[in-house]
C-alpha cells in the first residue's frame, strides 16, 4: 500500500508540474505578446488599432496610419480572394502595407481572421510574409502586412502579360528553397506547429528580390508537437490538395507536402494544377508529370520560357516534387526534408 500511495503522489506531483509549467509558459508569452504591441482606441471610427512594435512601425504615427487607411477605395485593391480583399497602403514614397479586409458576415470570416491571426502574431521569419498589426471594428477585420512589391508566384507564372516575368532557372530555384523553408519553419520550429492548409503559387508572394515569403494564414491550424493531425472540414484549393484529405478530413504537414509538390511541379512546367488542357484530357498536372518522368522524358514537360537550365538540377527537382506527391502520406517526404535536399543540389553543383 506505502509503495501504491508513493507512486499515486509521484504521478500527482508530475501533473501539477506539467500544468503550472503551462500556466506559467501561457502567462510570459502573453506578456512578451502585449509588450510587442501598441493599442490604440480609435474614437471616430469606432475601432481597435493594434500595431506590432518593429522599427518600421514605430516611426509612423497611429492617427495618420489610421486616417490613410480609412481612405482605401477600390482603386487600391491589389488583389481579392475567398478569404478577403488586399489593398495596398500607400503611407509615403518609401512606406506602404498590404492591407487584407474581412468583412464579419459570418462566423466562418471571423474565425479565419482569428486563425490568421493566431498563427502569424508572433513569427519572425525571412520566407514568411511579415504581420504588421492589425484593425478590428463590428463590421470588418483588417490585417496589416508588408508589401511584397513582385505579387505572387501565381501572378508571374500564369498573370496576364503586364504581369508576367520569365523566371530563369536560378530565381525559380530560389524562389521553391525559399518557400520550402518557410514551410519547414511552420511546421517543425514553430509551437504549436503551424499547418497552413491553403499551399499554392497564389499564397507564395515575391519580395523585392524575387526571394520567396509564404502567405494567407486564413485556413492554418495549430497543432501541438504530440499530435499527428487536427480532423477539420475538408477546405483549401481544387489541384492543390492531397487525396487523403477528402477521405480523412484530417489536417496534417503531409497535406502541406503534397500541396508543396504541385508547387514545385508549377515552377518546372509553367502549368496551373487546373490548366485547361488537363481537364479536356481528362487528367491533372501530377499524373500528367508523373506519367513523363517514369518514361524519363521530363524535358519535354519544361516550361517552354526556360531557355537555359542545368538538367541534372532540374532532373533532382522532378524527383522531389514526386517524393512530396506519394499517394501514401507516410511515403512523403518532412519539409525539413525537402529543404535538406533542395539546398543540397546547389552544393552538389557547385563541388
Amino acid at each position: 500500500m506505502g509503495k501504491s500511495k508513493s507512486i499515486a503522489l509521484y504521478v500527482t506531483i508530475c501533473v501539477v508540474s506539467f500544468v503550472v509549467s503551462k500556466i506559467i509558459m501561457t502567462i510570459l508569452c502573453y506578456r512578451r505578446w502585449k509588450r510587442k504591441q501598441m493599442v490604440v482606441q480609435d474614437s471616430l471610427y469606432g475601432g481597435k488599432l493594434v500595431m506590432f512594435k518593429s522599427q518600421k512601425m514605430n516611426t509612423l504615427k497611429s492617427n495618420m496610419f489610421l486616417k490613410r487607411t480609412m481612405k482605401l477605395t477600390n482603386k487600391d485593391i491589389i488583389g481579392s480572394g475567398g478569404y478577403g480583399t488586399v489593398y495596398k497602403l500607400t503611407i509615403n514614397e518609401s512606406t506602404s502595407f498590404a492591407v487584407k479586409r474581412l468583412n464579419r458576415i459570418s462566423a466562418e470570416q471571423d474565425r479565419g481572421f482569428e486563425r490568421e491571426l493566431g498563427a502569424m502574431g508572433d513569427i519572425k521569419h525571412r520566407n514568411i510574409v511579415t504581420l504588421h498589426g492589425y484593425y478590428s471594428t463590428t463590421q470588418y477585420n483588417l490585417l496589416i502586412y508588408e508589401l511584397m512589391p513582385n505579387g505572387s508566384l501565381d501572378e508571374v507564372l500564369h498573370g496576364k502579360s503586364a504581369a508576367r516575368k520569365v523566371l530563369d532557372w536560378p530565381s525559380r530555384y530560389r524562389i521553391a528553397v525559399g518557400a520550402a523553408r518557410g514551410l519547414s519553419y511552420l511546421h517543425h520550429d514553430c509551437i504549436p506547429h503551424v499547418i497552413h492548409r491553403d499551399i499554392k503559387s497564389s499564397n507564395i508572394l515575391l519580395d523585392h528580390n524575387m526571394e520567396a515569403r509564404v502567405s494567407d494564414f486564413g485556413l492554418a491550424t495549430l497543432m501541438e508537437p504530440d499530435k499527428t493531425h487536427v480532423s477539420t472540414l475538408v477546405a483549401g484549393t481544387f489541384g492543390y490538395l492531397a487525396p487523403e484529405y477528402f477521405d480523412t478530413g484530417k489536417a496534417t504537414v503531409k497535406g502541406d507536402v503534397y500541396s508543396f509538390g504541385v508547387v514545385l511541379l508549377e515552377l518546372l512546367t509553367g502549368k496551373k494544377p487546373t490548366d485547361e488542357s488537363f481537364l479536356e484530357e481528362g487528367t491533372k498536372l501530377v499524373t500528367w508529370v508523373k506519367a513523363v518522368v517514369q518514361e524519363k522524358r521530363e524535358e519535354y514537360v519544361l516550361d517552354r520560357n526556360l531557355e537555359e537550365y542545368p538538367i541534372d538540377e532540374i532532373n533532382h527537382v522532378f524527383n522531389i516534387a514526386l517524393m512530396c506527391l506519394e499517394a501514401d502520406p507516410c511515403k512523403r517526404l518532412t519539409m525539413s526534408e525537402v529543404v535538406i535536399m533542395l539546398e543540397q543540389i546547389k552544393i552538389n553543383a557547385l563541388a
